[in-house]
């Protein structure tokens, strides 16, 4: 054991910080008294000062350290909930605002100087006499983009990284499926551009925001109609809007998750069912599982923010196994599967070897002559059925309704008075005979046909109880363009595929399953305008009519027998979302 350091600058964490903390329930006691170094200046690649924070536990001994690198400034959630939480547990964290963000020098460019400016506080760490050469790298959300940044190149000191409902490609966060996620873009956006400013900024832009997003999501073009409602201009925002070919050079580098494909950095990556990074994340841990990396996943019934809240416990706990595990050698923490992930309709965590478990594809068949509402069949129809079609018109566009976006509408909700509205499909089974468990990722391969060429085709699985709420369990979206052969628009319907995002839950017997077919998702998704022009510029709108053709059919990743072992306790945090 060494001695210390003494800080000459050292203090108590702030009184908001500490008294925010008291008020996370269900973690451990802490085992050290904290000190606290504000207003550090580091050095980016560039020379730019970055401000940083250092949190510390006042007591002898070689502590590792935690680096956390963010836009939304150094203050409320991170101080408490990575500041003094670790160092409480025998970590150094040094807290760091992004260059152009909470008082650091420089201009914000989304994610083009995270990579240099975390390996140059990687090299002002090897600086400091109480740093021994252990990292560590934690972080939610954007935190853990410069996390997958830094893992570009690693330092050799990086020993682990816990990522937080994260993100490695900032392309696909915008445009999932090829559609403007207009919503959460804009409500993220607001975070970037406020949040370092304090809380009362944030909170103000935040109602403004709120109040104007009515008319952003209404108004044509987007370009101009999003600029009150965020104060201002964003350049970042519009140079994604006026790119939404994920080819433009203007993407190039975008994707940090590539460092995942040869990476050796121990990483635990932990999301919810509804979050906005959820997909990513389970992308992120395929591809270390693939690189042979020691890799964690970690699935709760969350969204992007309850995860922080509610979650936080379970959270907490799970990426301090990992941190003492691989920064102090004391595995003690670790649980003893690879995979843990919370199952709906049931209410119980699994403990599984590893994700997507063992599965079997079971088809659904839809079949659109059905009384009103379209059939779901386990066995093809014997006869080919008549098209199916719908109306999709941007001035009255199909509503979004919860799943994961940033908003306290986020989650499971009833759909059923969506799914009354003539521009919803839906294809529902007879009730089941028996429980049936899906675990992994679930897609519906449809045959679509448009008469303009031009639509959105979004999908959604649903869970329909005895008493008819239709509660909705993963969906995706998928834009069609006009390509030749597979051309929406031409006489002969085009087979696509459109990807539902992942999912674990069982529809319990007497319960049927639902898939909803729509041409959007609005303002979750910008309306598709029907005209094929750049989300930003497009002025016109067009309706357009999507018939579905047979065969199509929903796929469904079904549980084989020995996918796992479910979790003795049941959830333990607040209600689930599903």
């Amino acid at each position: 054991m060494t001695t210390a350091t003494h800080h000459s600058s050292a203090k108590k964490p702030p009184l908001l910080t500490r008294a925010l903390r008291r008020t996370m329930r269900g973690l451990p006691p802490a085992r050290h008294d904290v000190a606290h170094e504000p207003g550090l200046v580091v050095p980016a690649a560039d020379g730019s000062p970055l401000l940083t924070d250092h949190y510390f536990p006042l007591a002898d001994g070689d502590f590792p350290t935690l680096l956390i690198r963010s836009p939304y400034g150094r203050g409320f959630p991170w101080a408490p909930m990575y500041g003094v939480l670790f160092a409480e547990q025998g970590f150094h964290v040094v807290l760091q605002s992004c260059r152009g963000t909470g008082g650091s020098g420089g201009e914000f460019a989304l994610w083009q100087h995270e990579a240099a400016d975390g390996l140059a506080t990687v090299a002002w760490l090897r600086e400091q006499p109480w740093f021994r050469g252990a990292l560590g790298t934690i972080g939610a959300s954007y935190l853990g983009y410069v996390q997958w940044a830094l893992a570009l190149e690693p330092p050799p000191e990086l020993r682990a990284m816990v990522v937080h409902v994260g993100l490695h490609d900032l392309y696909g966060y915008f445009y999932p499926g090829g559609a403007f996620a207009l919503e959460n873009t804009l409500t993220s956006t607001m975070g970037l551009t406020s949040q370092h400013r304090g809380t009362r900024h944030l909170l103000r832009a935040s109602l403004r925001l709120r109040r104007h997003l009515p008319k952003i999501a209404r108004t044509l073009p987007l370009g101009e109609t999003y600029v009150p409602g965020l104060g201002g201009r964003v350049p970042f925002l519009e140079e994604a809007m006026a790119h939404p070919d994920r080819q433009d050079a203007h993407w190039q580098g975008v994707d940090a998750g590539v460092a995942a494909e040869r990476l050796t950095v121990p990483t635990s990556l932990i999301t919810g069912w509804y979050d906005v990074g959820l997909d990513q994340t389970l992308q992120q841990y395929g591809r270390l599982r693939r690189a042979g990396c020691d890799a964690a996943l970690l699935v709760g019934p969350w969204t992007h923010h309850s995860a922080l809240q509610q979650g936080w416990p379970e959270v907490f706990a799970e990426s301090l196994g990992w941190l003492r595990a691989h920064l102090c050698d004391d595995p003690s923490g670790l649980r003893g599967t690879r995979a843990r992930v919370h199952v709906g309709g049931r209410r119980t965590w699994q403990d599984l070897p590893d994700w997507p478990p063992a599965t079997t594809d079971r088809h659904w068949h839809l079949d659109g002559d059905g009384d009103g509402d379209g059939i779901l069949h386990t066995r093809p129809p014997e006869h080919p059925w008549a098209p199916v079609s719908f109306r999709y018109d941007p001035a009255d566009p199909t509503p979004s309704l919860g799943g994961p976006v940033l908003s306290g509408k986020a989650g499971s909700q009833d759909n059923t008075a969506l799914e009354a509205r003539d521009d919803v499909l839906t294809f529902t089974t007879a009730p089941l005979a028996e429980p049936l468990d899906v675990l992994g990722p679930v897609r519906a391969e449809l045959r679509v046909r448009t008469d303009t060429g031009h639509a959105d085709v979004f999908a959604r699985l649903c869970d329909v109880d005895p008493g008819g709420r239709s509660a909705n369990i993963c969906d995706g979206v998928l834009r069609l363009r006009p390509d030749g052969a597979a051309d929406p628009g031409g006489s002969a319907p085009a087979a696509v595929t459109v990807a539902m995002s992942s999912t674990a839950h069982r529809f319990p017997a007497g319960h049927r399953i639902r898939l909803q077919v729509s041409g959007g998702a609005h303002p979750r998704f910008a309306r598709h305008t029907g005209t094929g022009e750049p989300p930003a510029t497009a002025t016109r709108v067009r309706p357009a009519e999507v018939s579905l053709h047979h065969p199509s059919r929903l796929v469904l990743p079904v549980a084989d027998e020995t996918a796992g072992e479910t979790a003795d306790e049941p959830y333990a945090g607040a209600a689930p979302e599903r």
